[in-house]
């Protein structure tokens, strides 16, 4: 493979032109395709195989028109100090704002407080509630601001109005100047890394020309896939990261090849065919885990990952043949300043022995056991937390408290108790009963015997009068485990409950979705590691010949994520050091997040394993003993394995200044993951381990050995091929330096 990408190299680099015009018109083209294509219609998020999603399905299969998913605004008044609703002046201006709800062009219905009976016991907060004929996604402008300026209308009276649901909610954003400054410290580590713009900027301009191509192409098939606007969100999170990283370790290793004495030509192609494997391989290990998703069941899940995993692949293959052309119009530029003026300084440089990266690794060499436990051991302990994990979908409460879904949320726990604002639906089927409402009055009953159900809704039928839908308002709140329990007994009991009525009858609603999603994904989460790990570990073997660093870069992969994912409960759900990071409230860890934790940083984390260890294989193959290898290995790697990780880690860092709970708690997790992954384990595991091993880190029955491929990563075959450095040439593609650079 390394020759293969030599050539690949020296043809992109020798027909820059051509390959740079080739990447712009397949840019343009799909860039034309997406302006053409038509918007994919919003499906929703569904989850197959639940009972929340078979509820939904059959209700909105027997009450045609009012679709499960439709959206809805739930206005809450709360009368001033010392009033009530219930009050003239107070009844008629929230009158007036039903009314004025109800005449929204897409609005299917506006429920009067007082009609049905949504004021509190106290008197002083009731509730009205407009429903949409349409979902939160294609509800128009114009719509929602007419529900504004009725709900205006009522504050200039004097009343408290605040809005939960989906109709007006505000939508996630990330971490706005927060972002802004962590690319901007991304932009810094690279130029600190490199001491050039222009080798700072080459690999953010080909990522991001990667990551519109990627876009581009999701939203010039979107529909014909069924593919989201929300689809897109992860492939442009990683055809970032990734398309950064490959770009970064392609041209520092071009600078080194030319710090030998190569000529530019033969230095881009020595750079694609070592880097440049490694990159192969490294992107292939993330494709794995993001096609691995499909392995949840959940469709939206699976898409994201599928859409992810093409934005990958996008950014090996610029990574491969357009950093190469674009190294060939500038070949001197994005070396340092000393390196292009050959100035002592640098000659200097070039002849010392050690850098940062080979005293580190000196000294675990010197004490693997002590570094090696001092890691694990650290790590571990982090990763206590994960015991306790609670999974769910945090909803309102969880948003800060200026917004006015949170005080909405808040007023109604008030005036209504915590457990009506995550209502349980209960859907009754009765077809094939006697006496459809005579079966619906018996599990509505049965229902509201339970302990922990505060009240049930009058039942409301279909227009055929054989299906009927109620809802049963816990006493806990939606997140607490409490209502959890309520759920599971409700399910327990319920065959005795049929078998009385005649009728069947099914759990949903927003409280029990959240329940029943966080239920599978837990269930899926083992499968999941299974395959994702046990395809990585087959990859991997291919890659460095080695039965024990395979199963060694899993193992502290494993290590990383559990100790990202026990950092996220102690701040997000056990409240420790939330208030540094603005959490206002916490609460159950977002459902997704042990998916989304594998799966990003399995990749991130495989890219580091991939680039630093193919440097200490490369210097083993090559000759050096084991410990020698090692050190020689992180010489070369782990300065530029240290700058890729900490533009990751001020990338994500940035959502961490989100206002939304959720969006903080993606960009926590992701960001000390990687700092976890990058500063623990591949650098100060990873060499302990093979310090440890010696010789037998690379230990491979020669019966395997046989039936594997040989695909030289480490370019050994390459190295014999190609001539050893005599100084830069002369050409129109082979400029030299001002002076030449000392071989060494």
């Amino acid at each position: 493979m390394a020759t293969v990408l030599y050539h690949l190299g020296r043809v992109s680099f020798r027909w820059r032109w051509f390959v740079t015009f080739l990447w712009v018109a397949v840019l343009g083209a799909a860039g034309f395709a997406a302006s053409k294509a038509p918007a994919a219609a919003d499906e929703g998020f569904t989850m197959p195989g639940i009972e929340s999603q078979k509820a939904f399905d059959l209700l909105e299969q027997r009450f045609p028109g009012s679709a499960a998913d439709s959206a809805s605004a739930r206005i809450v008044f709360v009368a001033p100090s010392g009033e009530k609703v219930t009050a003239t002046e107070n009844r008629r201006v929230i009158e007036h704002l039903v009314d004025q709800a109800a005449d929204g062009s897409q609005v299917a219905d506006a429920v009067d407080p007082f009609q049905a009976k949504a004021v509190s016991a106290d008197g002083r907060t009731a509730y009205a509630t407009v429903r949409f004929k349409t979902g939160a996604a294609d509800l128009a402008d114009a719509s929602k601001e007419h529900l504004e300026r009725a709900i205006d209308g009522a504050r200039d009276a004097g009343l408290s109005v605040e809005v939960g649901g989906d109709a007006l909610a505000s939508q996630p954003s990330a971490g706005g100047a927060a972002e802004v400054i962590g690319i901007a410290v991304a932009a810094l580590v690279l130029l600190i890394t490199f001491g050039s713009m222009a080798a700072a900027g080459l690999p953010l301009l080909t990522a991001i020309l990667g990551v519109g191509l990627s876009m581009a192409g999701i939203m010039a098939v979107s529909e014909a896939f069924g593919l989201s606007e929300s689809t897109g969100t992860l492939a442009t999170m990683l055809g970032l990261a990734c398309g950064i990283d490959y770009a970064l370790f392609v041209v520092s290793r071009y600078r080194e090849e030319r710090a030998k004495g190569h000529t530019p030509r033969e230095a881009a192609g020595l750079a694609a065919g070592t880097a440049g494997s490694a990159v192969v391989f490294a992107g292939l290990t993330v494709v794995i885990a993001l096609a691995g998703l499909s392995v949840v069941g959940i469709p939206l899940l699976t898409k994201m990952g599928l859409a992810a995993a093409a934005a990958v692949l996008v950014a090996v293959l610029v990574c491969l043949t357009l950093v190469p052309a674009v190294l060939g119009f500038w070949p001197n530029a994005v070396l340092s300043r000393g390196a292009r003026r050959n100035s002592r300084r640098y000659r200097g440089k070039q002849r010392k022995e050690d850098n940062g990266g080979s005293r580190w690794a000196r000294i675990v060499v010197r004490h693997p056991l002590p570094v090696l436990l001092l890691g694990v051991v650290g790590l571990g302990a982090v990763a206590t937390p994960v015991l306790d994990l609670q999974l769910g979908m945090p909803g309102d409460e969880a948003k800060p408290t200026s917004t006015t879904e949170r005080r909405a949320y808040d007023a109604l726990a008030e005036g209504f108790g915590p457990g009506f604002n995550g209502p349980l639906t209960i859907i009754v089927d009765a077809q094939g009963s006697a006496d459809p409402k005579a079966a619906v009055a018996t599990i509505a009953k049965d229902v509201r015997a339970t302990e922990g159900v505060v009240s049930v809704s009058l039942a409301r039928f279909n227009s055929a009068g054989d299906t009927a839908v109620f809802s049963a308002v816990p006493s806990t709140a939606p997140t607490d485990e409490k209502t959890k329990g309520l759920v599971s007994t409700i399910r327990d009991e319920r065959p005795g409950i049929e078998s009385k009525a005649g009728a069947s009858f099914e759990v949903t609603g927003k409280t029990a979705l959240d329940i029943d999603v966080a239920e599978k994904v837990q269930a899926s989460l083992l499968p999941y590691l299974t395959v994702v790990v046990g395809l990585a570990i087959v990859m991997l073997l291919v890659v460095f010949r080695s039965l024990l660093v395979p199963v060694k870069a899993a193992f502290g992969f494993l290590l990383s994520v559990l100790a990202a994912l026990g950092s996220v409960v102690l701040v997000f759900q056990q409240g420790h050091g939330a208030d540094l990071l603005g959490v206002e409230s916490t609460g159950p860890i977002m459902s997704m997040m042990p998916i989304f934790l594998v799966g990003i940083v399995f990749g991130l984390a495989m890219d580091y394993e991939v680039f630093l260890v193919s440097r200490v294989r490369e210097s083993y193959v090559h000759g050096d003993a084991a410990k020698t290898a090692i050190v020689s290995g992180f010489k070369h790697s782990a300065r530029v394995v240290v700058a890729a990780a900490l533009i990751m880690m001020a990338v994500f860092s940035g959502f961490i200044g989100a206002g939304e709970s959720m969006i903080k708690m993606i960009g926590f997790g992701l960001a000390i993951a990687v700092l976890f992954d990058a500063f623990v384990v591949r650098m100060a595991i990873v060499p302990a381990v093979l310090s440890l091993l010696g010789d037998k880190a690379w230990y491979l029955p020669r019966q395997l050995d046989r039936l594997l491929p040989d695909i030289d990563v480490e370019g050994e075959k390459l190295s014999r091929k190609v001539p050893a450095p005599t100084g830069p040439a002369a050409g129109p593609d082979d400029r030299p330096l001002a002076k030449p650079v000392p071989i060494r």
